[in-house]
């Protein structure tokens, strides 16, 4: 019966994309290809009069496999593609922007620009309008790869100096990809979303040609507007971009405290503390002391010299003075239940000391201060430099010994 017919075709369907899912996950693009393959055939033996719209999900699995199959070639993909371009309109443009990108992975730039140029130029009645999304993507990524011959015609100028600028066929050529990658770089980041890569290139277009001004607006919506998703990598170009430019601290501090409070462990976290530590005002060393801090907490910092350098240089001017001891018992006192174990343990100790000497001084004068001296982390690493007659950390010793007090006070 019919209804018996659309059921077994539809058992047969799912078993046949069940295997081809099985045979990928197990990279046997051989045996992915042939299930393909039947699945393909079956649909087209098909003649129930309910609609069946496999197309994206031969076009996903054909292309997986081409893309990995070591027998498939590039005139084999192009031919798969193609022929995907014509299965579904509602799909064409994202079609086209994969092909796109299969092509740049393989180093043909000339061929993805005229993919991308032909996309550009389609029209079909309506759906030209409901893929505005995707024609804007479409121009973007075009505009990514004018960009691109830009990028090599500047560096063609600058290798032959003075007499490349008197070259005005290249200058020239270098102009006009200026301008039709500004155009679409320009459109796509107005657009609320991630386009890093997008920002970067044509804030790089202004700066070349002395738009700082438009550059630093660019830089300040991307990062700001609240219409875009949050992005660390917004304040962070925001930030080198002050930088480049002599900026004043408030503005690079500013930046880099959105920053902080997006992503702690951010690796510019060392230069948002430097900052701080140097500043006049008490309220930002105290925030210095707890960028330091918070950054410790992440296991990517653990053996990062520089940031047990900066902890171990504010939490000893603090010791020395003997004030704002309230700063470091603040951030113990969610700390000491966790931290001895994944900092100070004498496992790390005995590691840190074969494998990084400076390190483990520098982590034995935090230890000492926050565990006190009897701590397991500087009572090793203390002892070693003792028996190695290294005269730093006899004076580390000494340091921790007089001001044990302060481990009595911070630990309440």
């Amino acid at each position: 019966s019919s209804h018996e017919y659309k059921l077994n075709f539809r058992k047969s369907k799912e078993a046949c994309l069940s295997y081809i899912q099985d045979a990928m996950l197990q990279k046997q693009w051989k045996r992915a290809a042939e299930f393909l393959t039947f699945y393909v055939e079956s649909l087209e033996k098909d003649f129930s009069r309910e609609p069946v719209t496999p197309s994206e999900i031969i076009w996903r699995i054909g292309t997986e496999i081409l893309c990995r199959h070591s027998r498939s070639s590039m005139k084999e993909f192009n031919s798969f593609i193609e022929q995907m371009k014509t299965l579904r309109v509602k799909r064409y443009l994202k079609v086209c922007l994969e092909h796109a990108f299969h092509l740049l992975c393989n180093g043909l730039i000339d061929e993805a620009y005229q993919t991308l140029s032909l996309a550009e130029s389609w029209r079909f009645g309506e759906q030209t309008t409901i893929q505005d999304k995707e024609m804007k993507l479409i121009q973007a990524y075009r505009g990514l790869l004018d960009y691109y011959s830009w990028s090599k015609q500047k560096n063609i100028l600058l290798e032959r100096g003075q007499d490349g600028f008197e070259d005005l066929s290249v200058e020239q050529e270098m102009h006009s990809c200026f301008r039709k990658a500004a155009v679409n770089l320009k459109e796509i980041i107005k657009v609320p979303g991630v386009w890093d890569q997008f920002v970067k290139c044509y804030v790089d277009l202004l700066e070349f040609y002395g738009d700082h001004n438009e550059a630093h607006q660019v830089l300040n919506e991307y990062a700001y507007n609240s219409k875009f998703p949050a992005n660390p990598n917004a304040h962070v170009y925001l930030y080198e971009f002050l930088k480049r430019h002599g900026e004043s601290k408030k503005s690079l501090v500013s930046a880099l405290k959105i920053l902080h409070d997006i992503v702690p462990s951010h690796e510019l976290m060392i230069d948002f503390n430097t900052m701080l530590q140097k500043s006049k005002k008490r309220k930002k060393r105290q925030l210095g002391l707890e960028v330091i801090f918070a950054a410790l907490d992440y296991a990517g910092w653990k053996e990062n010299v520089k940031a047990w350098s900066c902890l171990a240089r504010q939490v000893k001017q603090i010791v020395v003075s003997e004030k704002h001891l309230d700063w470091i018992k603040q951030e113990w006192n969610s700390r000491k239940d966790w931290w001895p174990a994944f900092h100070f343990s004498r496992y790390l100790a005995k590691r840190n000391w074969q494998e990084n000497e400076s390190l483990a001084y520098e982590k034995a004068l935090v230890a000492g201060i926050l565990l006190g001296k009897d701590g397991k982390y500087f009572k090793y690493v203390s002892h070693q430099g003792y028996k190695a007659q290294m005269k730093r950390f006899r004076i580390l010793k000494k340091f921790v010994i007089k001001h044990n007090f302060v481990y009595l006070r911070i630990s309440g």
